[in-house]
């Protein structure tokens, strides 16, 4: 596709493709120029570099977090709603996680994100201190649950390119950390339950996590001066 006929928009989707298909190590240029049919040198004309693209595509893929209103459904309705949408963002995404360790991803999409999640909290009755912590607090435990993920994606993506088995290689994996895991008895217990299977899914990690959050927060509210929290 010849320069002229590439826009700044075109080239952010296609990198977000080749990014959820390969991963951050498997972005270039040159692969990207061939994706598109078009020299390496018209990306860099485009978007100015590397770095720069894949903060335009973090920031473009934040734009598919909704917006639940905490004035029409509440504000646990609300923050319930959008760390589950955040967090399925972020497992389309996974390579946006290694991305954010090593580039600053920010941009209008994530900013009106974050500010969204302010408003959510402000509606609950948090303010100051105690705002920035909520919102943290959310933050915190959506990525962090989000980081395994990534981390098995980086790993299927290296062995691909690699040119390895990926599915005996993720076997391999899982073997070496279980043999490590067994040695320790609670850790044991729990694999031998069969439970390292139904934790890994997100309706049970996010939705049991951000409830036990939103108790929290919501039982804080409840300490102040006999206040009663929104709903």
């Amino acid at each position: 596709m010849p320069r002229e006929t590439l826009n700044r928009d075109q080239i952010v989707q296609a990198a977000i493709e080749l990014l959820d298909a390969e991963g951050v190590d498997g972005l270039s240029m040159r692969r990207l120029g061939r994706h598109l049919g078009s020299a390496a040198t018209a990306m860099y004309w485009h978007v100015g570099s590397k770095d720069k693209l894949i903060a335009l595509a973090g920031d473009q893929v934040w734009g598919e977090v909704g917006l639940p209103d905490p004035d029409a459904i509440g504000w646990r309705d609300a923050a319930a709603a959008f760390a589950q949408e955040w967090y399925a963002m972020l497992t389309r995404h996974q390579w946006l996680m290694p991305a954010s360790s090593s580039h600053i991803i920010y941009g209008t999409e994530t900013a009106r994100r974050q500010d969204h999640c302010y408003r959510i909290f402000e509606t609950a009755g948090f303010a100051d201190e105690e705002l920035d912590a909520a919102v943290a607090t959310l933050l915190t435990f959506v990525t962090g649950t989000a980081l395994e993920d990534a981390a098995a994606a980086t790993t299927r993506a290296r062995i691909r390119r690699e040119g390895g088995d990926e599915e005996e290689g993720v076997k391999e994996v899982v073997a070496w950390a279980n043999g490590i895991a067994m040695e320790f008895p609670r850790l044991r217990a729990r694999i031998e339950a069969g439970a390292q299977a139904r934790i890994t899914q997100a309706s049970t990690k996010i939705t049991f996590g951000v409830g036990i959050i939103l108790d929290g927060l919501q039982a804080r509210l409840g300490t102040r001066a006999g206040g009663t929290p929104r709903p």
